[in-house]
């Protein structure tokens, strides 16, 4: 196999946490122990993480002194980030540029000087945008004029594709589908079963708009008044972590909904573990990988219909006899090509064990 220099561009990179972050890191860590040497190239975090850093295992990172304007968004300049890019390129003599997220910057940019030195490209795209409403097509427009001369684009489920493709107006045989992973291993079920006498409802997300937070702070207090056995426990934090707090205040539920605040990483699995029911709220949701992980620590699955968590997760019966899918045979959300999930209290391991075979 040939050893590649591969260049991830992008404005979204440790030390920030999210889902995007997470994947470049772990796509590089594991390109460089198939042999490949692997460059990571962001905006800069005023005062400390300025220049050149080595990351875990030997992944060196470029943190361009860039500013930013919202979300750790760099603003588009077009070529105030060429002389840094055409210096980084010849010194560590790259053969592909990956960019990552539509709402990058430094990627469209990456993408678009790329192929005047000479170098291949491959955007990946994380996210659902709409078509319709001025950020939408603003953001649709900077991203087409980026990829017209791209060489691969890779989406995260074919509800992704689909909408990358229209928004970007690409040729379809150029972008692919390759879903998202996770490692079982980190994601086992509870070593114990929990008692059922409280059942406790477990949200892990940011907690943003797009995430449906305003969702969750609307049915949270009426599910407390019904169920008195319920309580939430919810990890995460962003901009609507306000509305929760008010939510929770307004009710005098603090002893029935717990919010954990930041979690890292590795520190999910531990979260997960003490719920019955993951809940996702998501306005719009390209894969959903978050919903993977509870199913693979024995939760149930309760989650909007949105984007690509279809393709993921099967109907439930009820939903089934709802939209009337029960008995037909062309359901295109059916089992075919789904992962279909053990209930819980049926085998608390076989979820894990069929994440682990995948």
């Amino acid at each position: 196999m040939e050893r590649l220099t591969i260049a991830m561009v992008c404005d979204f990179f440790l030390p920030n946490v999210g889902g995007v972050e997470n994947h470049i890191y772990m796509l590089s860590a594991n390109l460089i122990q198939r042999g490949h040497k692997v460059i990571v190239i962001t905006h800069s975090h005023p005062p400390s993480r300025v220049g050149v850093r080595w990351l875990i295992p030997g992944l060196k990172v470029y943190y361009i002194p860039l500013r930013t304007i919202a979300s750790s968004a760099t603003l588009p300049n077009f070529f105030t980030f060429l002389p840094y890019f055409r210096t980084i390129i010849v010194r560590e003599q790259v053969q592909l540029v990956h960019a990552h997220a539509s709402l990058s910057s430094m990627a469209h940019e990456a993408i678009m000087h790329a192929h005047h030195l000479g170098v291949r490209t491959v955007f990946s795209d994380h996210s659902l945008f709409g078509l319709d409403d001025a950020a939408s097509i603003l953001t649709n427009k900077l991203l087409e004029g980026a990829l017209r001369n791209v060489d691969r684009v890779i989406c995260v489920s074919h509800t992704g594709r689909e909408n990358t493709v229209l928004r970007a107006r690409l040729l379809p045989e150029t972008t692919y589908v390759i879903p998202n992973a996770l490692v079982a291993e980190q994601f086992r079920p509870a070593d114990q079963e929990l008692s059922k006498d409280i059942i406790t409802i477990v949200v892990v997300s940011r907690l943003a708009y797009r995430k449906g937070i305003d969702l969750l702070v609307a049915v949270a207090p009426r599910i407390c008044k019904l169920f008195p056995n319920i309580r939430f426990l919810v990890g995460g934090d962003g901009p609507k972590m306000i509305d929760l707090l008010q939510m929770r205040e307004k009710y005098s539920l603090q002893d029935r909904i717990e919010l954990l605040g930041s979690v890292k990483p590795t520190h999910v699995r531990n979260v997960l573990t003490q719920g019955h029911i993951f809940l996702n709220t998501s306005l719009t949701e390209s894969f959903g990988i978050a919903t993977l992980e509870a199913a693979c620590a024995g939760l149930y699955i309760v989650s909007t219909r949105v984007g690509g968590v279809p393709e993921i997760l099967p109907l439930g019966s009820f939903e089934r006899k709802m939209t009337g899918l029960e008995d037909s045979e062309d359901n295109a959300c059916g089992e075919e090509g789904l992962i279909m999930f053990a209930a819980p209290e049926e085998d608390g391991m076989a979820l894990f064990s069929l994440f682990r075979r995948l």
